[in-house]
């Protein structure tokens, strides 16, 4: 069986009213998508919010792992894995990146290499909408699938 990974995005100041369609998006995605690894960033509510319903979410399906994003070299700005997660994860080439730009092309890296998306993005003036709307684009290819909440 191939795995099925999911990455999430959103506004970092996002209501903890947007949890219950959180936990939603993310059982539809493990029962009917069949995703067993979910990655999610470390900067604000909404990653926060993600990474709680994932772990909660564990308990049912112990197969299913999460990762965090890291966008600053680990050497440069070490960060242990915070309880709950699996794993951590920095993608290839990102050294060469400025330090002002690397969590838009950390998250950018990511949404294409990943099948699944889950974005919080209502706000049209952000990073967050911008690569959900990357996303959505990339959709319409065949290559990822959007869920936005």
């Amino acid at each position: 069986m191939n795995n099925k990974s999911c990455f999430f995005i959103g506004h970092r100041g996002a209501s903890t009213e947007i949890l219950p369609a959180l936990e939603s998006a993310i059982e539809q995605h493990i029962s009917e998508y069949g995703v067993t690894e979910f990655i999610v960033g470390g900067y604000g509510r909404f990653d926060r919010l993600a990474a709680s319903a994932v772990i909660r979410a564990k308990r049912q399906h112990p197969q299913i792992t999460l990762v965090l994003l890291l966008p600053y070299h680990p050497a440069e700005r070490p960060i242990e894995k915070p309880k709950g997660f699996d794993s951590t994860y920095y993608p290839p080439d990102m050294e060469k990146v400025p330090r002002r730009l690397a969590i838009v092309r950390a998250n950018r890296y990511v949404v294409d290499h990943v099948d699944y998306l889950i974005a919080y993005a209502w706000h049209s003036a952000s990073n967050a909408r911008e690569l959900a709307e990357y996303a959505q684009k990339r959709e319409r290819k065949g290559l990822i699938t959007v869920t936005m909440l």
